[in-house]
């Protein structure tokens, strides 16, 4: 589906949803290890870093002078404090059966808790700017989760190679909620400091990290999978054959993406569809069971 720009208003509301994990193989996308743990690797991620995101919210909520904005900063918050446990359930299922996702997480856990943590001692105007650089990091990581939310929407080509239903949806539970909050962080930054350099600067640095995380994570699933030899390693072409299958974001698609961030008019209400996200949360299994 293409980007149609949508500034719709809604009230974000958390779902609390409850995957059952005891069926799901190591390999969810069946045949297809490398494709299968390049996605994984947003389960070894995001627990901690939206941890980290709500954690940086609500530090700001005493900064924030729009009361319709404060609304829909706490509906992420709770959107996305859920989206980390919801992740967490794959960890866990992961070291069950054999993959010890520890001494990556461990890693995650030092970024975002010493590298992007607060600044002990700091105060004032200094503690104001290191708080509001992190949530233009937060807007710029937020950009990227839109992206993929968005892709896995209408990543048909995981539902023909016969990924299992219930990771699919997780993630595309997840993804629409990305989606129907992919302008939050972004209208927070310009609430705080509308500026132009701030985004660019904090994009032009979280993007490449993200992307050096991501290679690491992928790495370092493959090399402790328990069901792979132990020359099973990733590469470029693998990528880019999985993602000619549509099993994966075209690198491309990717790389323009981060480029339209940078563009001065850019919001993120022209990435994706809230009408498809939101229609998507209303037919989603895990959803439709904590709606009642």
């Amino acid at each position: 589906m293409s980007s149609t720009e949508e500034r719709d208003d809604l009230v974000l509301q958390p779902r609390d949803v409850r995957f059952d994990w005891a069926r799901l193989p190591m390999h969810w996308i069946p045949d297809e290890p490398m494709a299968t743990h390049v996605i994984n690797v947003l389960h070894l991620l995001l627990p901690e870093g939206e941890r980290w995101f709500v954690r940086t919210f609500q530090e700001v909520l005493p900064l924030i002078t729009d009361e319709e904005l404060r609304e829909r900063v706490l509906g992420f918050t709770g959107q996305e404090a859920i989206h980390a446990e919801a992740h967490q359930g794959v960890l866990d299922h992961m070291e069950a059966h054999g993959l010890d996702p520890a001494p990556y997480v461990r890693q995650v856990e030092f970024l975002f808790h010493r590298v992007l943590g607060p600044r002990p001692g700091r105060t004032g105007t200094r503690q104001r700017e290191d708080l509001i650089e992190r949530v233009a990091i937060i807007a710029a990581i937020e950009h990227f989760t839109a992206f993929l939310g968005d892709w896995v929407l209408n990543a048909e080509g995981l539902d023909r190679a016969g990924a299992d239903p219930t990771m699919l949806d997780l993630l595309r539970w997840h993804g629409a909620e990305e989606v129907e909050h992919r302008s939050v962080a972004f209208d927070l930054l310009q609430h705080l400091d509308p500026g132009y350099l701030r985004r660019v600067r904090t994009m032009a640095i979280g993007g490449p990290v993200l992307v050096h995380l991501w290679i690491r994570g992928v790495r370092f699933l493959m090399t402790a999978d328990p069901q792979l030899v132990a020359a099973a390693r990733p590469t470029w072409r693998g990528y880019a054959q999985a993602a000619g299958r549509g099993l994966l974001p075209r690198l491309g698609n990717f790389l323009h993406s981060g480029s339209r961030y940078l563009k001065p008019a850019y919001h993120p209400s022209q990435e994706g569809s809230t009408r498809q996200a939101v229609a998507y949360l209303g037919s989603s299994p895990a959803a439709l069971v904590a709606a009642h």
